[in-house]
């Protein structure tokens, strides 16, 4: 190949990444975290395969003697998941149990949350939930 030829392909290389939008060059921000701010309940549970109440038996089954306080379907780290806030009678904070809501397993290790731990988490939602309102305000 000459230096001729060298030049072209690099020039062709160059305009290839410059037509390509810089949203999808970002390494940090993957599409399925983009998209998730997007996604309605009705398209969430559409694409859910386990049902809520499978899920929650399994997410039950791991913290025996414990009540569901508190469960949401969500997209978490480009997983569909049930999330379970799971109380103990005895115990303070709440254990988290996530479960695929495709496959109905659970999701890593059942996390124990202080409450203030969860104050700060309820405090973070309040923030963005906010925040997302103001933007959809904007025209």
């Amino acid at each position: 190949m000459t230096f001729t030829s060298h030049l072209a392909v690099l020039g062709a290389a160059s305009l290839i990444a410059l037509a390509v939008p810089a949203s999808a060059q970002s390494p940090k921000m993957k599409p399925a975290a983009r998209m998730e701010k997007h996604e309605s309940t009705a398209q969430l549970k559409g694409e859910a395969k386990i049902t809520p109440a499978a899920a929650r038996a399994t997410a039950l089954a791991r913290v025996p003697g414990a009540r569901v306080k508190s469960s949401e379907l969500e997209r978490e780290n480009g997983k569909l998941v049930y999330s379970f806030d799971i109380a103990t009678k005895g115990k303070s904070g709440i254990d988290e149990v996530l479960v695929d809501a495709i496959t109905g397993a659970v999701v890593g290790d059942v996390v124990h949350e202080t409450p203030r731990m969860e104050a700060a988490e309820k405090k973070a939602e309040a923030k963005e939930m906010k925040m997302e309102k103001k933007a959809a305000k904007k025209p």
